[in-house]
């Protein structure tokens, strides 16, 4: 609309000062001059007549002439630059549009189910020549015994209203978490080693006793075996963040499926896997041991994060810039994640603040309240 506008602008400046040339050229005399058909080298040339301006109205027949010769021009600059800038921006417009669309569409591999299946074997395979070259030395011991200090737990329900009809899934979901959480509760990530969620669960499958549950993939909320493990994915993020451990690979989910319902955690704070080429993982470079564990209650899967020797610092997580927009008709979330470092024995002394991460997804169901942008 702003580009329409200017040029509409640019476009009436041109015609004013085209209008204005015009006139001059067609009727001398309101400009005090007269058109005369002789020759000479007196006077202005126009349509090949000579216009007299000769005597005192010389000089304001000619500077009516240049002055509108002078606003000719810049209307003619002024037009060109309005074209300019409109068919840019409704340029990048239709770009936009277009890779709207192009996202919409599902991918040849979607399309094709075998070319799905050859596509994602592709990359387990990379990613399992990875896990031998990559020269990371990843966590693999388990123990029973629980390191001497916690530096966070947290307990996340097991289940949630998300959608409708997706009960038993749900059910099926605990099923899938509890073979998981086997997998991974216990391990200690010593100096320099790599924590993969991948690489302990492994594949989930029906012969380990996986179930179907909802997973997100390509834009929507599907059955799928081991479907729900992410929820463990989500809870060590949250529990890694608030200690000095590096995350070096994660990735959010690219969509919103589900209104919040009874949410704790900023959105945007969990990390999806899907094996095994979407890990998550983080790394341990410090001098200290640490020590996730996993276990459930009736309602929660919970969960803490144990180290060897205590801190002298701890940190807390801080959403900023919450929003929901609408944007083209479809509605997106964003915020940023902020973690501050803090002295435990100088009374929560701020030393550090860093953003963590940023988030932007699109949104499948329309929030109470959001801005058009």
């Amino acid at each position: 609309m702003k580009a329409f506008k200017i040029l509409l602008i640019s476009f009436a400046v041109f015609l004013l000062s085209f209008l204005a040339l015009f006139c001059w050229l067609i009727a001398p005399e309101y400009f005090a001059c007269e058109r005369t058909m002789v020759e000479g080298e007196q006077g202005i040339t126009i349509f090949g007549d000579k216009v007299n301006c000769s005597g005192e109205n010389q000089a304001v027949g000619e500077g009516v002439f240049e002055a509108s010769t002078l606003v000719l021009i810049i209307g003619f600059l002024l037009l060109i630059a309005g074209c300019f800038f409109y068919f840019k921006v409704k340029s990048k417009r239709k770009s936009a549009h277009s890779l709207s669309n192009k996202k919409r569409r599902k991918l040849i591999s979607q399309r094709h189910p075998y070319l799905y299946f050859f596509a994602v074997w592709a990359r387990r395979l990379k990613r399992r020549l990875e896990w031998v070259f990559d020269g990371k030395k990843y966590a693999k011991s388990k123990t029973a015994d629980k390191l001497a200090f916690r530096i966070k737990k947290h307990q996340s329900v097991l289940l949630k209203k998300l959608g409708e009809n997706n009960e038993q899934l749900q059910l099926n979901k605990i099923t899938n978490l509890k073979i998981a959480a086997a997998q991974i509760n216990g391990i200690i990530i010593k100096p320099g080693e790599t924590f993969s969620f991948c690489k302990l669960v492994g594949l989930p499958t029906k012969n380990k006793g996986y179930l179907l549950g909802m997973e997100l993939s390509f834009g929507e909320a599907k059955a799928g075996i081991g479907g729900g493990i992410c929820q463990i994915s989500n809870l060590i993020h949250w529990l890694v963040i608030h200690s000095p451990l590096t995350v070096t690979e994660r990735r959010h989910h690219s969509f919103d499926p589900f209104p919040d319902d009874g949410r704790v955690l900023p959105f945007g704070s969990g990390a999806t896997v899907f094996y095994n080429y979407i890990d998550y993982q983080f790394k341990n470079n410090t001098e200290h041991n640490f020590q996730i564990n996993l276990w459930f209650t009736d309602k929660c899967l919970e969960g803490e994060l144990r180290v060897d020797t205590e801190l002298n610092y701890a940190y807390h997580i801080v959403e900023k810039e919450h929003q929901f927009l609408k944007i083209d008709g479809q509605f997106y979330r964003k915020n940023e994640i902020w973690r501050d470092k803090l002295l435990k024995f100088e009374g929560g002394k701020i030393v550090a603040t860093e953003l963590v991460m940023k988030n932007f997804a699109r949104v499948t169901y329309e929030p109470e309240n959001y801005i058009e942008a």
